[in-house]
């Protein structure tokens, strides 16, 4: 690999209309798993002007209704700070299309009829997790700093100290390598919607702070090369100015395009779906052989078929940076963990309500939470890996 280069990731943040969608259909996952935690559940959202649009298959709990959905999508809208004239928590329309799930799908994933059975993948794909040492969470620092700058902007929109922004908004940071490692940001893009008196100069000084907060000491990009609404106006925003789906942002969702991804959302998908859970465990896993020192950078990937319990793979590539031998490395994370669907969800804690916090600014490099939220980014098997292969 080059050792000195550049390269850039972005973000999009809680309003972005593609995210709004993920955040009601994971509020969805959450309700289901809370009143049963073995509920499945595969929800899609849709968002335009002053409309909502939920549908997907679903096998759970009856008492979560047609109003109950529609009033967690309200909730969620409402949440993120839409009540604009073309896209209102209120006064959007809402439309419910969620049926039972399908029972040749269900035949092929549940234990239930035979306890010596395992349960089987949800669908047949593949996964990829990675960790890397540019930051303290081993994420990869572009969509690392990304995330942070539309994190902070968020966070003053809400307690008012930056009220003339609006929910729908990106950024994109541009890094510069040097033997391999980020030294500074080279350009950052900005686009965030803005109250309709300010001008292109006052939004621009609006977002310079957070910026600059976001980023490390010294690492700001020159002044000619910081962009804010390239276009020069973004008054109209969120599902208003552009249609949102469910599962649109999964590079954004990721790595930012600093490592492989399987093409599999997350949102809207219980934890019996490989796409979300076994990505959760790559991570998972890939993150700990880093914590653990046995390589700097580390891409795991895993594969599944439908209705068969166990991984038909498990590759892991340590890009020349191991202290250990992959195929032995292999071997050791196999025996690490039970990586079946049940396996995962079980090691991770998965089958609870703790999706919905996961819809924006990425599912990866989050700090674990006492409720169990973001379990796969803990570090607890580094210890075992180190023993395993010394």
């Amino acid at each position: 690999m080059r050792s000195s280069y550049l390269f850039t990731s972005e973000s999009v943040s809680e309003g972005h209309p593609d995210k709004v969608c993920d955040r009601i259909s994971d509020a969805v996952v959450d309700a289901y798993l809370a009143a049963d935690p073995l509920s499945r559940v595969a929800c899609e959202t849709l968002t335009t002007t002053n409309r909502i649009v939920v549908a997907g298959e679903v096998r759970g709990p009856s008492s979560i209704t047609a109003e109950t959905v529609e009033s967690l999508a309200r909730d969620a809208v409402k949440s993120i700070g839409y009540e604009q004239d073309g896209f209102h928590w209120a006064k959007a329309e809402f439309e419910f299309y969620l049926h039972k799930q399908s029972v040749d799908i269900a035949q092929g994933v549940d234990s239930a009829a035979d306890k010596d059975k395992d349960e089987g993948a949800g669908d047949q794909g593949i996964m990829f997790g990675y960790a890397c040492r540019e930051t303290p969470v081993l994420m990869p620092a572009p969509i690392y700093y990304s995330h942070r700058i539309l994190q902070d902007m968020a966070s003053a929109r809400h307690s008012g100290a930056a009220a003339g922004l609006g929910p729908d908004s990106k950024s994109q940071v541009t890094l510069r390598y040097e033997n391999g490692k980020p030294v500074g940001a080279t350009s950052v893009v900005v686009s965030t919607q803005h109250a309709e008196e300010l001008s292109q100069q006052e939004v621009r000084e609006l977002v310079r702070p957070y910026v600059i907060a976001a980023l490390p000491d010294g690492w700001m990009c020159p002044e000619d090369e910081f962009y804010v609404n390239p276009t020069g106006r973004f008054v109209i925003g969120g599902p208003d100015g552009d249609a949102g789906l469910t599962g649109r942002k999964i590079i954004v969702d990721t790595y930012g395009g600093a490592a492989p991804h399987g093409g599999g959302a997350f949102s809207g998908k219980d934890p019996s779906k490989v796409d979300r859970s076994a990505a959760y465990a790559a991570r998972y896993l890939a993150k700990n052989v880093v914590a653990a020192e046995l390589a700097e950078r580390c891409t795991i990937q895993l594969a599944y078929a439908i209705g068969v319990a166990k991984p038909l793979s498990l590759y892991v590539d340590l890009h020349g940076t191991g202290q250990v031998e992959e195929s032995r490395l292999e071997e050791a994370l196999m025996d690490a963990m039970n990586l079946s669907p049940r396996g995962i969800r079980e090691h991770l804690g998965l089958n609870r309500p703790i999706y919905e916090r996961t819809a924006a600014y990425g599912h990866f490099g989050r700090e674990p939470e006492a409720d169990g939220g973001f379990s796969w980014e803990r570090t607890d098997l580094a210890d075992k890996l180190k023993s395993a292969l010394a």
